[in-house]
């Protein structure tokens, strides 16, 4: 049904071949479908020829899966502070199993749907005017309360003692950032 490919207009006959990309589907000559990539959430055990654009996504979500997900359902150790109080509390945040809940444990118990949270802003030090390194150190949180427009705010700082590892906190709050620059935009960065 596809007599050229879809994206440099080759024309397909006995000796060049149309191949499917196994993510979109369209048509290719094999130069322009020739990346092989894994696609497990397609259930394709080995991996499979994917086209250039498809092959960049699949890749991106493999990274995904394997890095950041992974790191925010470990969790890390923070000093939280709600709202407008100044006293903060020492918990272990991640993601929850089902990946739709952040949930906080300490001596209180929050659970926040990744659905209400609005807005995201990391927290960095060590970042000077001419472009010098900077690390994150914490992070602004911003939720709505379910059913209400009411916005709360979270404040997430890494610990600097010796009973929390702030490496450990860093890979998190990285994680975290490169998950919502995917996702919804944030204000504040």
């Amino acid at each position: 049904q596809c007599p050229r490919c879809m994206q440099c207009d080759t024309k397909f006959d006995f000796i060049t071949r149309k191949h499917h990309c196994r993510r979109c589907g369209k048509c290719f000559c094999d130069k322009c479908c020739s990346k092989k990539v894994p696609l497990p959430r397609m259930c394709f055990v080995d991996p499979v020829r994917q086209c250039a654009e498809c092959a960049l996504v699949s890749q991106k979500e493999t990274e995904f899966y394997d890095k950041q997900l992974k790191v925010l359902m470990n969790g890390a150790t923070f000093f939280v502070t709600l709202g407008t109080s100044d006293k903060p509390e020492l918990m272990v945040c991640r993601l929850s199993n089902n990946q739709r809940y952040l949930v906080l444990d300490g001596d209180s118990h929050y659970e926040i749907e990744v659905m209400q949270i609005s807005t995201v802003q990391i927290l960095t030090e060590g970042f000077t005017p001419g472009g010098g390194n900077s690390r994150a150190v914490g992070m602004l949180l911003q939720y709505k309360v379910p059913g209400s427009e009411e916005l709360r705010q979270m404040k997430f700082m890494a610990c600097e003692d010796l009973s929390c590892n702030k490496k450990l906190s860093g890979s998190w709050l990285a994680a975290m950032h490169k998950v919502r620059k995917g996702g919804k935009a944030t204000q504040g960065e």
